[in-house]
């Protein structure tokens, strides 16, 4: 594959989204051809697949359904848009990918990180991001940031109290030491110019 596949990671309100649609701008004005994606979504199966799992209604939910639901999303999305677009030399940015798996389900749920990315590996056949962006926040902030926001789309994984957050945060830091190959953690309690600031600093090193 001739692209760069970027994912940006982080817990509830830690600013991913923010950080995409102004980073986006300032890497196509250095001339870089940049294909946009979030998971689960992206394409229309995806999407789908992402209104089940996000749908208040749906508390019920078994941990494994929820893992391979999110597998599933994944698949269909490297096949259908990310590795085309890799394929055309362009740079994916993702908002989540695998790691959210694996901090969610892998650890916070207690599913296991190892036996989650074995679901994911089939999955992806080992398509994995070349830069991971981990954008670190205290979860308490994160909620506090999400409930001040009244635009904000109340899902499934929202109304989960604070220990399962701090749990989500403690999977990160343990993929981020893993994974060090790959995953830089960005301070996501910092200004939004600083962390934009960061990214781009981080993102332009690995491009070079």
């Amino acid at each position: 594959m001739k692209g760069f596949f970027i994912t940006i990671e982080g817990p509830e309100g830690s600013g991913k989204s923010t950080l995409i649609s102004k980073l986006v701008p300032l890497l196509q004005a250095k001339g870089h051809n940049i294909l946009v994606t979030r998971e689960p979504g992206g394409i229309e199966i995806s999407e789908k697949i992402r209104t089940i799992i996000h749908d208040p209604a749906y508390t019920m939910m078994d941990s494994r359904t929820e893992a391979l639901l999110y597998a599933a999303a994944r698949r269909q999305h490297l096949v259908e848009k990310v590795i085309p677009a890799l394929d055309a030399g362009k740079i994916v940015m993702c908002d989540r990918f695998i790691d959210s798996s694996l901090a969610y389900q892998g650890y916070a749920r207690g599913l296991g990180v190892d036996q989650v990315l074995e679901i994911n590996r089939f999955a992806t056949e080992d398509c994995m991001p070349a830069l991971t962006l981990y954008v670190d926040i205290e979860p308490s902030e994160g909620l506090a940031r999400i409930h001040k926001d009244a635009g904000r789309e109340i899902n499934r994984l929202d109304l989960e109290g604070l220990a399962f957050h701090e749990k989500v945060r403690e999977g990160y830091l343990q993929l981020l030491e893993r994974f060090s190959n790959r995953i830089v953690r960005i301070n996501g309690a910092q200004l939004p110019e600083e962390v934009l600031k960061d990214a781009e600093k981080v993102i332009e090193k690995h491009l070079q």
